[in-house]
């Protein structure tokens, strides 16, 4: 997603406050001026509102809240305002798994077909050989966020329907040999949990982990966005502005990123990781054999040299566990994970050795802001030399925007310089089909061009000329941020034989995974040549 900046007016942020909590209040325990270096973070990254939750020792530190729900509103963040967390989701699936293998009714290392006999992947070797371990810790094979189209934006397929269609991704890599990030596999370990449980991953995560805790203002849905009440609303840049955006609502992804929480649940949620499973109450949720489970990397991710301006990020080692990164930050081990969606972006970190655990959770895409709130607050535990997270980050930051938007500038290319199409415009409409996605009509509108995937709603635009067979994809639904290159291939005889699509810009969310679509003619297509 994009994180790109601009400035909030700071007399706003100061005067909004933090709802129901003074400086005089605070923890002695807390970084020193945390609130004041808080809602520097906000104008500088230009976020309304902000979650922060420190626990300590098995003590909540501070679970609060800063700014506002909505931009231009009154309504301020507290510690029982809602934000989606997204891919902080993830921990939740691995851990609803976890209590299935303490039971017995699972095991980590046996065959996913053990469990689900019609489940395939596109390769038969791969098919028999993946495990429920497997599904958590994205060494499967597929690439980067691929075939994330099949839920992102919101589809109306149902969770099975995207998990049958995963036989047809063809892997970027070899079975277990490369890490690269992906979604879908963790629907295909809600549907294990709801074969083994007799529950929907919403059902058995809601009673056995949600209810156990006590975290009783999380909802395990991100169609709960839209619920009225102390939930905070998503804001991202559009056009050059950041302003509310439309909650990402679908239902059939909840396992890969679905739940919407709180500053004070998420501390009750970091306790019991850091207390190896103990709820409040001493009952264990899950044993500490489990939490060595959750917390021993699986697959090695790259490693590489941070900006000099970050260089305290630089790390000897990083895996991913069960939904976990486990990493080295300041000789000291890390428990954490990020979490993306359009207008929420999240941080949870855990540094074990000190029982320290943070989670930041935002009502605007800044990931910029959660990182220099993260680091900032590690360091005071860790007793670290001082780093100016802030100016780091806002340098990082500007140094990116610049290179994307010259990246950008160069794709785009010179104004009248574009080779005229091949066909007349009407000989590239027709229905097109992809064999993981499904069908995708162009279609002709007042003289032009339309694009429209059949099992996504907001995926309509218009085809704009850009160079020879190539045309732009600009999507009406402004929010998605994601407009594409369509570049159609013809045969010798001058038909379109084949489409294919990229996004336009570096900074378009990988979860628009155009470029991994190979789109056919589904019936035969004439095109007359100029």
């Amino acid at each position: 997603m994009c994180c790109c900046r601009a400035a909030l007016s700071l007399s706003i942020l100061l005067g909004l406050g933090v709802a129901g909590h003074s400086a005089a209040q605070e923890v002695p325990d807390a970084p020193p001026d945390l609130d004041r270096y808080v809602e520097q973070v906000m104008q500088a990254f230009e976020v309304p509102g902000i979650a922060l939750t420190i626990v300590k020792d098995g003590e909540v530190v501070i679970a609060k809240g800063y700014g506002v729900r909505k931009i231009d509103e009154d309504a301020p963040v507290n510690a029982h305002t809602r934000f989606g967390i997204a891919s902080n989701t993830k921990a939740f699936t691995a851990t609803a798994l976890a209590l299935l293998v303490e039971e017995g009714k699972l095991e980590w290392d046996a065959p996913v077909i053990e469990y689900l006999p019609w489940f395939q992947m596109w390769d038969p070797w791969v098919t028999r050989e993946i495990t429920v371990r497997d599904l958590l810790v994205h060494r499967s094979g597929l690439g980067l966020g691929q075939g994330d189209l099949l839920g992102w934006p919101p589809s109306t397929r149902t969770r099975e329907e995207i998990v049958r269609r995963i036989r047809y991704l063809k892997p970027a890599t070899s079975f277990r040999s490369a890490y690269a990030y992906d979604n879908v596999l963790y629907h295909v370990a809600a549907l294990v949990i709801e074969e083994v449980s007799g529950q929907t991953w919403e059902e058995f995560v809601a009673s056995r982990i949600i209810a156990k805790l006590g975290m009783n203002e999380t909802r395990v849905s991100r169609a709960s966005t839209r619920e009225p009440g102390n939930v905070a609303t998503p804001h991202a840049r559009v056009d050059g502005v950041v302003r509310p955006v439309q909650p990402f609502d679908a239902t059939n992804t909840n396992a890969s990123g679905g739940i919407n929480s709180t500053a004070a649940d998420m501390a009750k949620w970091l306790i019991v990781q850091l207390d190896s499973g103990r709820v409040a109450d001493g009952s264990p949720l899950f044993t500490p054999r489990t939490t060595r489970e959750l917390w021993s990397p699986v697959t090695t991710m790259p490693i590489g040299r941070p900006p000099a301006e970050l260089e305290p990020l630089a790390t000897d080692y990083r895996g991913y566990a069960l939904a976990f990164v486990v990493q080295e930050y300041r000789g000291r081990k890390m428990v954490t994970h990020t979490g993306s969606l359009p207008g929420y972006v999240s941080r949870v970190a855990m540094i074990p050795e000190l029982e320290l655990g943070v989670a930041v959770l935002t009502n605007q895409e800044a990931g910029a802001a959660f990182e220099a709130i993260t680091y900032r607050i590690l360091d005071h535990y860790l007793d670290a030399d001082e780093t100016d997270w802030l100016a780091a980050y806002i340098a990082v930051e500007a140094r990116r925007d610049s290179a994307s938007a010259g990246a950008e500038v160069g794709e785009v290319g010179a104004e009248g310089t574009a080779a005229p199409p091949s066909l007349q415009v009407e000989g590239y409409a027709g229905t097109y089909t992809d064999a993981w996605y499904g069908d995708v009509t162009i279609t002709m509108e007042e003289g032009g061009l339309a694009i429209r995937f059949s099992k996504t709603p907001s995926l309509v635009g218009d085809l704009e000329h850009f160079n020879h067979n190539t045309f732009i994809a600009r999507w009406r639904d402004r929010e998605l941020r994601a407009d594409a290159y369509v570049t159609f291939v013809l045969d010798p005889s001058g038909d379109v034989d084949e489409v294919k699509m990229q996004a336009v810009s570096p900074l378009t969310d990988f979860s628009y995974d155009f470029h991994d679509l190979l789109l056919k003619p589904a019936t035969g297509l004439g095109g007359t040549a100029y």
